[in-house]
């Protein structure tokens, strides 16, 4: 008998902290997502190497470094490639990945604030440029604080099933 009402607890519990989560979490606001394409690949091994040269003034190929890359995966993964537009005064809400995502901003400006970041600082990424967002705990949001519309494509990597998004409460010491 003890152990049923364990178990109703436990079940309310886990109840309530889905609930507080899902009224905690911040909304978005002037964002349209797409999914552009999806993909489930097997375990990945991805590694690049290349020698990094340079011309000097006498017309000579002379190495000036070495580049690498590594991606590696265990188990299935579901690949996303989204396409978030934001229109000024947008934001994504604060959230999180289970993996990593590669972003391109193609329009426009977008803002990214980390919440782990001591200060929640600000960083602002213009058209052109590019970030990533380690995934895991790693909770932000992006916000257009521009004047024009904003546009970003992320190449995402998740576990399989995994969600895609987890809405998350802002955290301390960071913007709304």
């Amino acid at each position: 008998m003890k152990s049923k009402w364990v178990m109703a607890l436990v079940v309310v519990l886990v109840g309530a902290g889905a609930y507080g989560g899902a009224v905690l979490a911040t909304p978005s606001n002037g964002l349209s997502t797409s999914t552009l394409a999806k993909a489930t690949a097997s375990d990945l091994n991805l590694t690049g190497h290349a020698v990094v040269t340079t011309v000097g003034k006498d017309g000579k190929t002379r190495p000036t470094g070495i580049w690498l890359s590594w991606l590696k995966t265990f188990g299935l993964s579901d690949l996303y490639v989204i396409d978030n537009k934001i229109l000024p005064g947008g934001t994504t809400g604060w959230h999180s990945h289970p993996g990593p995502s590669l972003i391109f901003v193609v329009a426009g400006a977008v803002t990214n604030y980390v919440g782990d970041e001591p200060g929640c600082p600000p960083h602002v990424y213009a058209a052109g440029s590019s970030f990533v967002d380690a995934g895991g705990t790693e909770v932000h949001t992006l916000r257009n604080e521009g004047t024009v519309d904003a546009e970003t494509i992320a190449m995402q990597f998740l576990p399989q099933g995994a969600a895609r998004r987890i809405d998350e409460p802002v955290p301390a010491g960071c913007p709304a």
